[in-house]
């Protein structure tokens, strides 16, 4: 048997390697270099971050469906090429605040723009004008990632191996979150915040060249053999539904004659897909729990750099990031094992799996609760905390997403992966916005905001990492509810 699925895999690993590092250069840049050029606050950034996470969901709405209507090779190329245009645009910025504001005539003369005077209240407020039209273009780009990526994965893999191609390609956000810290600063603080933006942005158009000529569909590629055809499409095969897997025994590999045809499948119209109570479970999954994600994802470069002096470009900080994604990095690659684990040793039905390992992940968040309080000890104890609490994320991402590929026909699965999508990009601006405005009022009142045994701006993290912590039980609670036995969607 081939082994093209797991080429395929590594493509749809670089390129979430890529997004993630494209979502991170702003984070990376913003405490250190790019706030005290423009004058920006906790505000200005957190109303940023909030609305590309809206950007990001209402792309997301549409994006999926496009993806679907488009065709994967075709969707995954427009996707990319969108995103590594606007992640370029960044670098614009400066010059453009140039342009529009009549006082400045040169980034020099933007530069030296006195902080609190009414020409600094300009420069903030065209330069957030400028960032939310590239973070626009970023988030209508990026919105097409997963959806494009989940629905390559449903037809590259069988249903009991989605969740550890998921975690592997999957692994690529924290991949990209760990190379970040050792990319974006030193480029930003030898060659400029703008070149940072550039090259990282750069690096999408590359991966289109691979994608154009490696990616067919396995029924016409000229890398995939019948005996991984067969493989790919046992669970469209005559074989029963309910997995008759022998504990401690592989899975069987279907031969040729058992497999079936693979007929064209009806797709689900749009507004339908809401009627179904599988896509409500997703929907309220994503929403609950992407947010956390993305919260630590903008926000923990800064909070290092508040609590404990550490910038983005300093050995510290450098080493407190690149611990926490290391971290993230390792333990969610076992979480689409797990499932993968309990089907073949345990003859668990793959849904079953999942809904268990993702209850056993629902718990590692936790540890975030003790982030803060441990911090006042040294700053490795958040870094290594809210590792752990990222790596439950992603480990619950890859085996939420599978979820769709379970309950869903192929012919849907990208249209279902953006409408969750869409939650948890709605999720994740309703979080970053109140980061922003709860760490800005919270400086200001100073030791006037108390919260259990915190003041001031560590009071204000203290309760984002409550809510973290606590995310993903709620979330995995109300999914059971909604959905508590295995039930696919007929079309």
């Amino acid at each position: 048997m081939t082994n093209w699925r797991w080429w395929i895999c590594s493509l749809l690993f670089i390129a979430t390697t890529v997004n993630y590092l494209d979502r991170q250069v702003l984070s990376l840049t913003y405490k250190e270099f790019i706030a005290p050029e423009f004058h920006w606050t906790d505000a200005h950034y957190g109303t940023i971050t909030s609305l590309f996470s809206i950007f990001y969901a209402v792309a997301c709405l549409f994006a999926g469906k496009f993806v679907d209507w488009m065709g994967t090779k075709k969707g995954y190329l427009i996707a990319i090429g969108v995103w590594s245009a606007g992640a370029v645009m960044h670098a614009a910025c400066g010059i453009a605040s140039t342009w529009l504001l009549d006082e400045i005539d040169s980034l020099e003369a933007l530069r030296a723009v006195e902080a609190g005077s009414e020409l600094a209240l300009a420069v903030s407020t065209v330069s957030v004008y400028l960032f939310l039209l590239c973070r626009g273009i970023l988030a209508l780009g990026e919105s097409g990632n997963f959806p494009a990526a989940i629905k390559t994965t449903a037809e590259y893999f069988p249903k009991k191996d989605r969740a550890f191609a998921t975690s592997i390609f999957n692994a690529g956000a924290s991949v990209g979150a760990l190379a970040a810290p050792l990319l974006i600063p030193p480029l930003a603080k030898h060659y400029g915040w703008e070149m940072a933006f550039i090259i990282i942005g750069a690096l999408g158009f590359v991966w289109m060249f691979f994608w154009q000529f490696m990616y067919d569909k396995p029924e016409k590629s000229k890398h995939v053999n019948e005996a991984e055809l067969a493989y790919i499409h046992q669970d469209d095969s005559v074989i029963p539904s309910e997995p008759s897997v022998i504990p401690g025994e592989p899975s069987v590999i279907p031969s040729e004659a058992s497999v079936s045809p693979v007929a064209e499948e009806k797709t689900i119209p749009f507004l339908k897909c809401f009627k179904y109570r599988q896509t409500w479970s997703f929907i309220v999954g994503k929403f609950l729990t992407d947010g956390v994600w993305w919260f630590f994802l903008f926000w923990a470069p800064a909070y290092f750099q508040d609590q404990f002096n550490a910038p983005a470009s300093s050995p510290l900080g450098q080493g407190l990031i690149f611990t926490l994604y290391a971290i993230v990095t390792v333990i969610s690659l076992f979480g689409g094992y797990l499932p993968k684990l309990f089907v073949e040793q345990k003859g668990m039905h793959p849904y079953s799996g999942r809904m268990l390992a993702m209850l056993l992940f629902a718990f590692f968040p936790l540890v975030a609760l003790a982030a803060q309080p441990l911090g006042a000890h040294s700053p490795w104890w958040p870094a290594v905390l809210i590792g752990l609490a990222g790596a439950g994320h992603q480990a619950w991402s890859a085996n939420i997403f599978s979820t769709v590929g379970d309950m869903f026909p192929k012919s849907t699965v990208a249209t279902i992966t953006g409408i969750g999508a869409m939650a948890g990009g709605i999720g994740s601006m309703i979080i970053q916005w109140v980061a922003g405005q709860l760490f800005t009022y919270a400086e200001a009142q100073g030791a006037g905001f108390h919260f259990i045994g915190f003041e001031g701006k560590p009071a204000g993290y203290f309760i984002m990492f409550c809510f973290c912590g606590l995310a993903y039980l709620t979330a995995w609670i109300i999914m059971k509810s909604l959905v508590p036995k295995y039930k696919p969607v007929e079309v």
